[in-house]
């Protein structure tokens, strides 16, 4: 009897651990995936260096964080101050805003979309000094 109930014991306590480590489990994979989804905003594409061709001048995407916020530098090619950065998500296109703010620079700005086939960004500049816009395209350097 006292073997029985031992048995009995020892298959609750069994039982029990086993349950336990699968909610353990459940609750690690839970974290994982929402750490994944989290770093997976499909704008790290945009990371790297971009040159605009016409004038040498680089945007250096550093990072991007879950909400589009960009870490960004701008040459020309000495270091131009990016008041801001963003990216954003607009008909299933990745769209890039970058603000200068500097001497011979004051809000000038440049919006550019990601062409995945031929990995360029595309878009307008804009010369608050001059009060013009340009089309312009960056390629990544390698």
């Amino acid at each position: 009897m006292r073997r029985k109930l031992l048995a009995a014991i020892m298959i609750v306590v069994g039982i029990a651990f086993g349950l336990l480590t699968a909610l353990d489990c459940v609750a690690q994979s839970k974290k994982q995936t929402a750490t994944e989804t989290k770093g997976k905003s499909g704008f790290e594409v945009l990371e790297g260096r971009w040159l605009r061709p016409d004038g040498g001048y680089i945007i250096q995407i550093r990072a991007i964080d879950g909400n589009g916020k960009i870490d960004a530098g701008y040459f020309n090619p000495r270091p131009i101050n990016v008041s801001k950065a963003q990216a954003t998500k607009e008909s299933g296109k990745i769209k890039v805003f970058v603000e200068l703010n500097d001497v011979g620079y004051p809000g000038s700005t440049y919006t550019l979309t990601y062409d995945p086939k031929e990995d360029v960004l595309r878009g307008i500049y804009y010369q608050a000094a001059m009060k013009q816009s340009f089309d312009v395209y960056f390629t990544r350097m390698k």
